[in-house]
């Protein structure tokens, strides 16, 4: 065992990918380990919280969510400890490492809760597609691959997010959106 911090700790391994290369991947998959950990506790906060007529419904999308998320986690932190790297999963460091805005505290209704867990789903989805591209280039194919994985689910579940907040709009021919209420058109993000 070495003396350095954990961050950046390796252990001797017989995998064939570079000591560079591994650092480099494992601060990746740390990085990611820390905005899954958060996001998984971001759902449940709405899994717990959730109100309104809809509760029923959207309380077990978000149990279901989070269980998906649980499963990553673990692929995530058994990946970086394959590469003979070193796990950084306290619920300490995943709040100081993630890239997610913190969850807010003040809203009840379905949607609102469907809302912010979409506007965490949709930079965690970025963050996870740039991860396969430095992955692949950094020569773990096999890492890239995983997160390939849970890619495909997270757009699935943004997917399903959104599709709860798209039910009162109509998309234009032009890019925009017109709510069907109003006919108000907003740009398309």
């Amino acid at each position: 065992m070495s003396d350095k911090k954990p961050s950046t700790r390796l252990y001797p391994t017989r995998i064939d990918i570079p000591a560079e290369a591994r650092s480099q991947i494992i601060a990746i998959l740390n990085q990611t380990l820390a905005a899954s950990l958060d996001l998984k506790t971001q759902v449940k906060q709405a899994h717990w919280n959730v109100k309104g007529s809809d509760f029923y419904q959207l309380h077990e999308l978000f149990d279901e969510i989070a269980t998906e998320l649980e499963e990553f986690i673990d692929l995530v932190a058994e990946r970086v400890t394959a590469l003979a790297g070193y796990a950084l999963g306290t619920a300490r460091l995943a709040a100081a490492n993630s890239i997610l805005p913190e969850y807010p505290l003040d809203i009840d209704a379905g949607l609102d809760h469907v809302a912010a867990l979409a506007d965490r789903f949709a930079p965690y989805a970025k963050h996870i597609r740039e991860a396969i591209d430095k992955t692949n280039d950094l020569g773990d194919a096999d890492t890239a691959d995983l997160y390939t994985e849970v890619s495909r689910t997270i757009d699935k579940r943004l997917w399903f997010l959104e599709a709860h907040l798209q039910a009162s709009t109509t998309q234009g021919g032009n890019g925009t959106t017109a709510t069907a209420k109003t006919g108000e058109k907003a740009a398309v993000r």
